[in-house]
């Protein structure tokens, strides 16, 4: 029998006044445990009524937790906000790992204010008992609906990093890495970008053996173990998730090997199995350039690679993929191009593998001498010496077009596309003339296109600018090169601009924006068996 809002108000009153005799008076806290029952006055303040006294009656504590979950069910929003606002304060002992797996239950509302309150009360029991609320949230991210569990990953990866540090210990972090790796072994591509972005920022894992930890997990996601089937594009779109997470990890010191974190086993696979299918790769994005994206990917790791077992083989594949890139120049007869179409200059594609066989190449630095034929190395040169001859109307072209530019100008859409192309022409005029070097040089340093420029690296001039600021950019900008006057070693003559029929319009350079997958993109890793409905608490 449902109780009136009097009878509430007088039971209320008996235990309010009994103080230390609250035990006695089992039967008035059950009147106010049966107002649920009642109509939308009485919900309300048994909302607020039996969380007041819960403690004090432990016999019945799941018959109160229960009256306070249908009205957390409650058709009424308001009555629904009032019953959680009030469930963290069923949080205690054994009952707080039970609240949190209702919170995050609760966590599927579609009420904006309601998700709000959720959030506040999960935090708030957080701070409690850390380790008891994340066992309720990881019961739902592993047994969970689709929707909870979903939502149940997204609060811990949002709100972790706001957790009071006396509330993240080195037991509770440690317990996070345990069930983010049970998690882990069935997920979804959005779900694992989460889920590494939860343990990235573990302190824990900020040190070099921290990281490692985090690039095994990535490789375990990665199936490196595996070929690559370059027409899955979920196997291709999981390769491209996992090296995207695993990037950050890497690191190497000049000085301890022992402090480094080695991308070698991604750059192998990429050369083992990627660069050869380079072609026939599938992209999981209809608009992305997935040649373009793995090429980037490659070169942004080979700084990291450490001692590579096949390393002459891996070096050839690469060399073998620039070449493809590094067009010979037309054949001529009589003074014409035999060919209507001179060769299309794709520079991107060529900054990407240019940097990475630099890279690699200082690792064996003897490959262009000794492992490859005098024929080969000729050819190879033939084809650099047309690239340079390219390169030159290019950056010329683009000085010219940039010339006074300065503040908005720079910023205009048209005109970031050619800061960029400068930024490409030169990184690989740079990689080039150590190429040309006898013997080949591997110390010119260059920052990659796509990435920012570091003040404190000295990169910064081996774009043939200054790169203090924007306005530098430009063909008034002062470059770090000697006078052209002044003869040195390494001005060769392929670096002059090219002279009678040759065209300044080889291929029109187009800036292909690296793609990206961040959110809301289906289940690329796989998908998972439809979970359990309805309440489970």
């Amino acid at each position: 029998m449902a109780a009136t809002v009097e009878e509430l108000y007088r039971n209320y009153g008996i235990l309010a006044d009994a103080k230390e005799d609250l035990s006695k008076h089992k039967d008035a806290y059950q009147v106010i445990l049966d107002g649920v029952k009642g109509g939308p006055k009485e919900k309300r303040l048994a909302a607020q009524f039996i969380p007041k006294f819960f403690s004090s009656f432990p016999e019945l504590a799941d018959a109160a937790i229960n009256a306070q979950l249908d009205l957390c069910e409650d058709e009424d929003v308001s009555i629904r906000r009032q019953a959680i606002k009030e469930l963290p304060r069923f949080a205690s002992g054994e009952n707080l790992p039970r609240v949190a797996d209702i919170l995050t239950q609760l966590l599927q509302t579609d009420d904006s204010a309601e998700f709000n309150q959720v959030n506040t009360a999960l935090i708030s029991i957080f701070k409690i008992d850390a380790k008891g609320t994340l066992g309720g949230l990881f019961s739902q991210i592993l047994q969970g609906e689709d929707v909870v569990r979903e939502r149940a990953i997204k609060f811990l990866s949002t709100k972790l990093k706001t957790m009071p540090d006396d509330a993240m210990t080195k037991e509770v972090e440690d317990y996070i890495f345990i069930e983010t790796k049970k998690v882990l072994e069935d997920v979804t591509g959005e779900e694992f970008v989460l889920l590494m972005r939860i343990l990235s920022g573990l302190k824990s894992m900020q040190t070099v053996s921290g990281r490692q930890q985090l690039v095994e997990l990535v490789v375990e996601q990665a199936f490196l173990e595996q070929a690559l089937n370059p027409s899955d594009s979920d196997s291709v779109d999981r390769l491209l998730q996992c090296t995207r997470q695993a990037l950050p990890l890497f690191s190497v010191s000049e000085t301890t090997a022992t402090k480094n974190v080695h991308s070698t086993r991604f750059v192998t696979y990429f050369c083992e199995f990627v660069l050869p299918n380079l072609s026939l790769l599938t992209s999981p994005v209809a608009e992305l350039d997935i040649q373009l994206e793995v090429l980037k990917l490659l070169a942004e790791m080979s700084p990291y690679c450490g001692d590579m077992d096949k390393l002459e083989v891996n070096l050839n594949m690469l060399f073998e993929k620039l070449l493809e890139f590094m067009p010979l120049p037309p054949e001529e007869e009589n003074g014409e191009n035999a060919a209507n179409e001179e060769p299309k200059l794709q520079f991107s594609y060529v900054e990407c593998l240019l940097f990475s066989f630099h890279q690699l190449g200082k690792k064996l630095p003897d490959f262009l001498i000794d492992k490859i034929s005098a024929e080969k190395l000729k050819d190879f040169k033939i084809r650099l010496q047309y690239f340079a001859r390219g390169l030159q109307v290019y950056i010329r072209q683009l000085r010219v077009a940039l010339q006074g530019k300065t503040g908005d100008a720079l910023k205009t859409e048209e005109n970031k596309i050619k800061v960029v192309a400068l930024k490409i022409t030169n990184n690989i005029n740079v990689l080039i003339k150590d190429l040309f070097h006898n013997p080949p040089s591997y110390k010119s340093t260059v920052t990659l296109s796509w990435k920012p420029v570091q003040k404190t690296e000295t990169a910064a001039a081996a774009i043939g600018q200054k790169r203090q600021s924007g306005e530098d950019i430009g063909p008034t900008a002062t470059t770090k090169k000697l006078p052209t006057n002044l003869p040195r070693r390494d001005a060769r003559q392929i670096y002059n601009p090219p002279s009678g029929k040759y065209s300044a319009s080889i291929g029109n350079f187009s800036y292909e924006q690296r793609g990206g997958f961040r959110g809301g993109r289906g289940r690329g890793f796989g998908g998972r068996g439809n979970r359990s409905r309805g309440r489970i608490y």
